[in-house]
């Protein structure tokens, strides 16, 4: 680096100080992604703006967007638009959808919780559900992003329910839950959001207001899931106790039963037809299965 007042970088300072690699700012150069340096002689001369530049697109793929997303909105910010409004609505819609805070936990403290007994086979299954993360450096102590699904997972082991069962219905319940949150983000999208979208990247004042209203709407999902699963869980656990107590005059469900799909069900569907139309696909699959089996039976009997 120089010793000038206005910092300046080699290509190889540039990848050291920014964490990408050579190829990459090379590549990203190529794209249009990072202004051209400044030719001095055979040598090419970066500035702290293309360091800044290159952290800021670190941290927009780090939050999920693609390159040709983040193009978008440089060139915005590079043609004068501000993007004030959309990097904060960027932080909203990243930031935690919880006030629950994360923990740490000890390997000694997770096997007394979990019977006692070491188990690698259930932390490695805990770690790839992101119940558990590993901590770099730390191989005897875990994150726990969630205290309570945590605390929610020793109370049924507490209670008999065994640890492969419990991973089980977790996965099942994820991809349930998966479905409901996609459902509400497309209902709002619809309904509240595409006035604010419209335009790509929005309006440095859209993209504010949008990022309000994320703010806004934020708890509603969490309470409205809170709400309709005490409802549903009211009434299925009043049938199932009566049911299993034999009590006289038992209400007897008025409609079909629901059935839960499988987890890796749910998945491989929403892989081949998007989250939207899962419900969509098994109608039109059960649909399809009743009116084959209903032909090789009117086949069977006109054979017959």
């Amino acid at each position: 680096m120089s010793e000038q007042a206005v910092a300046e970088y080699r290509i190889e300072d540039l990848a050291h100080h920014s964490g990408a690699t050579v190829r990459t700012i090379r590549a990203y150069q190529d794209r249009g992604l990072l202004p051209k340096p400044e030719r001095r002689g055979r040598s090419n001369v970066y500035r702290d703006t293309h360091l800044a530049r290159l952290r800021q697109i670190a941290d927009l793929l780090d939050r999920g967007y693609t390159l040709a997303s983040i193009k978008e909105l440089l060139e915005a910010w590079d043609a004068g638009r501000g993007l004030g409004g959309v990097l904060g609505l960027v932080a909203e819609v990243h930031g935690p959808w919880t006030d629950e805070e994360a923990a740490r936990i000890s390997r000694a403290e997770l096997n007394e919780r979990f019977g006692g007994r070491p188990d690698d086979d259930a932390v490695g299954e805990a770690c790839e559900l992101g119940v558990l993360e590993a901590i770099e450096g730390r191989p005897d102590e875990f994150l726990v992003p969630s205290p309570q699904e945590l605390a929610v997972a020793a109370e049924l082991y507490a209670a008999g329910v065994p640890l492969a069962a419990i991973t089980g219905h977790l996965r099942e319940l994820r991809g349930q839950v998966e479905h409901i949150a996609s459902r509400f983000l497309e209902f709002t999208t619809e309904h509240v959001f595409a006035r604010y979208l419209g335009e790509v990247p929005p309006t440095d004042a859209d993209a504010a207001e949008a990022a309000t209203m994320v703010r806004r709407l934020r708890p509603l999902a969490q309470q409205t899931v809170d709400a309709e699963l005490a409802r549903a869980m009211r009434l299925f656990a009043t049938r199932h106790l009566q049911r299993h107590l034999g009590a006289p005059g038992a209400p007897q469900p008025s409609g079909p039963a629901p059935v839960a799909l499988p987890a890796e069900t749910v998945r491989a569907v929403q892989e081949l037809v998007g989250a939207e139309h899962v419900g969509e696909f098994v109608r039109a699959a059960t649909e399809r299965e009743l009116q084959a089996r209903t032909m090789n039976e009117l086949a069977r009997r006109a054979g017959g």
